[in-house]
């Protein structure tokens, strides 16, 4: 009985060290899936080039987005990068257009419906008027627009208004800001002769 009580156990401590080894190994493999797996959801989901959308409600075109490359990242709020530069074009109930915003590159989040635009931002009305920034994020959802960035605003005129902390709809119609000053234009000052 000694002698094989002395065989269990010399089988029992081998068997001990190689599953001690593999359950080792096994929590080694699930820290690297882990970790391979977070590459991947924060690694674009889809990567389009030469992108064209059209926006429209109840059948009528309200704008139209083109960028030539565009990255959709598949998050818990996913949301798409254009690298490479923008445009949105917009349009009236005409199908005019009734203005347009270029900017180097942009980010759309899906679920708050906003996109940031970023570097060399102009924002050009159908009056002429011209928004300038290095920033711009268009709230779809609210109908407006702001930008903590310095801004230029230049009416058809050729008043220029600069300032901060920017805010307006998003026809430029009503725009705020502070720390405004500005150069204008004045044809005919009262009583001068």
């Amino acid at each position: 009985m000694h002698s094989r009580l002395k065989q269990v156990s010399s089988l029992i401590l081998p068997v001990l060290l190689l599953s001690m080894l593999l359950l080792g190994a096994c929590e080694n493999d699930l820290k690297k899936i882990k970790e391979i797996s977070s590459k991947f959801t924060s690694q674009p989901y889809d990567t389009t080039k030469g992108v064209e959308v059209i926006y429209s409600d109840s059948a009528i075109v309200k704008g139209k987005m083109i960028t030539p490359m565009m990255i959709h990242f598949n998050v818990a709020a996913p949301y798409y990068i254009m690298p490479k530069g923008v445009k949105v074009i917009f349009y009236d109930v005409y199908a005019r257009e009734d203005g347009n915003i270029v900017a180097d590159s942009a980010v759309y989040h899906d679920v708050d419906q906003k996109i940031e635009f970023y570097h060399h931002v102009v924002y050009t009305t159908a009056k002429n008027e011209t928004f300038k920034s290095e920033e711009l994020i268009w709230d779809k959802l609210k109908k407006s627009m702001y930008s903590t960035k310095p801004v230029q605003l230049v009416s058809a005129t050729g008043d220029i208004l600069n300032g901060v902390n920017f805010t307006s709809d998003d026809k430029l119609l009503n725009p705020q800001m502070t720390q405004a000053t500005g150069s204008f234009n004045v044809k005919d000052m009262p009583g001068a002769k």
